[in-house]
């Protein structure tokens, strides 16, 4: 890895004759690679926590002084319990992964001697930039040495230090293998985001982590594919025939467990039936997120309700329906808001997935409901990159996915979607495979022959 301020141009043209000799590296060097990296990263420990209590008091000022927001923070925080832990593991996880690269997944005979071959390769050159996770770096550096790809990294000046205590730990780790040093590069130059994305000869593909501003900043300044997602607005839908104690655990967990995260829930939607003083399960889901501080931004209906069960609550709000719908709110706080039960609960259905549709991210969304004829209309009419039934949408995740790690959460819809790990990081090339055939040998008419075109088992004389 180099730490550097040389120009973006220079960094851009670094990696890429960089990558194409880590594309061609065997499998045992790329994970050899990971494991210098691990072990690296595991004696630095206390000097890279040292370097992130650094950021964290910078931090802490800048929240005092209303430049940086309390959940940036949050994630900045690489002391957090077991944060360390998991950027280490999820190195050798990733590590531990069946190579992607080189993988054929398509075979057809066209003729006799002559076969065409779908083989999996790494995209090329990655441009991550990213604000305050100073974990990033692992996570990346890990995924894009194991698929094949160079990657260019630009962290936020909010947690400068530790980017540059993990760099430098990273960059004597790879000394040590076969991998590109330059493969892998950290540029510290200032204002050097613009002149990054102008370089679309050079970099193929954008990968931000960060807040909704940067993202659409980012997709507004570039011709290069963007991968990732602005928003992690997330809804849960309530149904009445949910048992209450399973929807308290499930929603406890979607909003509380972590507020700060993408995948943390930011509207629940409640069936009219749920608002039932006696038998209604929407009740000891309110008094639960009320009691962990959870402030509720209420639609009309929900609110007349709590207020009339729960009339000591300091936590019921009422909800503003041209903002709170449509809020990250990426904190202690949930919008509410009531479905009508309607003619049938197909009709219910249709009005719940309007909303998510409408006013979601397309990040993750759930229903909780013991009907399974309503779920999987839910799971297919939901668009979003990820629809669960029955869990927390914090199970939204490249390492609870076994994916090792993840680069960020695609929303996209072409080429790879949700958490994005290796297999997100390839593309494939198409091989053929032939004997002196041409384009003239085919056809209709006297002396041409026909198309084969036949499938073959993927391990069938395959290279």
């Amino acid at each position: 890895m180099s730490l550097s301020d040389t120009t973006p141009l220079n960094a851009a043209i670094a990696a890429r004759q960089s990558s194409r000799q880590l594309a061609i590296l065997p499998t045992s060097a790329r994970n050899d690679a990971l494991t210098a990296m691990h072990y690296a990263l595991s004696v630095a420990k206390d000097e890279i926590l040292a370097a992130n209590a650094e950021d964290m008091q910078l931090a802490e000022a800048a929240v005092l002084a209303g430049s940086i927001s309390p959940s940036l923070m949050k994630r900045l925080d690489l002391g957090k319990k077991g944060k360390y832990a998991d950027m280490l593991n999820g190195i050798l996880s990733v590590r531990d992964l069946e190579d992607p690269v080189g993988k054929i997944d398509r075979r057809t005979l066209l003729d006799e001697g002559l076969t065409l071959e779908r083989i999996s390769c790494p995209i090329g050159v990655l441009l991550i930039i990213f604000e305050a996770r100073p974990e990033v770096i692992a996570n990346i550096a890990s995924l894009a040495i194991k698929s094949g790809n160079a990657a260019i990294l630009k962290g936020g000046k909010e947690s400068t230090k530790s980017f540059i205590a993990i760099s430098r730990v990273l960059s004597a780790a790879l000394e040590t293998t076969l991998v590109p040093s330059a493969s892998l590069q950290l540029l510290t130059t200032r204002d050097a985001i613009i002149p990054l994305l102008g370089l679309d000869t050079h970099i193929d593909l954008v990968v931000p982590r960060g807040s909704n501003d940067l993202v659409r900043h980012i997709k507004s300044h570039t011709q290069i594919p963007v991968l990732g997602h602005a928003d992690g607005l997330c809804s849960a839908y309530l149904r009445p025939d949910y048992p209450a104690a399973l929807a308290t655990r499930i929603i406890l967990d979607a909003k509380t467990s972590y507020p700060a995260a993408c995948n943390s829930l930011e509207t629940l939607l409640v069936d009219e039936a749920c608002l039932l003083r006696d038998t209604g399960n929407f009740l000891p889901v309110a008094s639960a997120l009320l009691e962990r501080g959870v402030e509720l931004r209420c639609d009309a209906h929900v609110r007349e309700f709590l207020t009339a069960a729960l009339p000591s609550a300091t936590g019921v709000k009422a909800a503003d329906e041209n903002r709170d719908f449509d809020t990250e709110f990426l904190d202690l706080t949930l919008a509410v808001k009531t479905i009508p039960s309607g003619a049938s609960a197909g009709a219910a259905l249709a009005t719940a997935m309007e909303h998510i549709n409408k006013h979601g991210s397309h990040h993750t969304d759930v229903i909780l409901t013991l009907d399974e004829g309503i779920a999987n209309g839910f799971l297919a009419g939901v668009d979003s990159a990820g629809v669960f039934w029955n869990t927390s949408s914090r199970l939204a995740d490249g390492q609870r996915y076994g994916f090792g790690t993840e680069v960020g959460i695609s929303t996209n819809k072409i080429h790879a979607r949700g958490p994005v790990g290796l297999e997100g990081l390839t593309i494939y090339k198409w091989v053929v495979k032939g004997n002196g055939q041409v384009s003239e040998d085919y056809g209709e008419g006297e002396g041409k022959k026909p198309w084969l075109h036949r499938t073959l088992p993927v391990g069938e004389g395959s290279s």
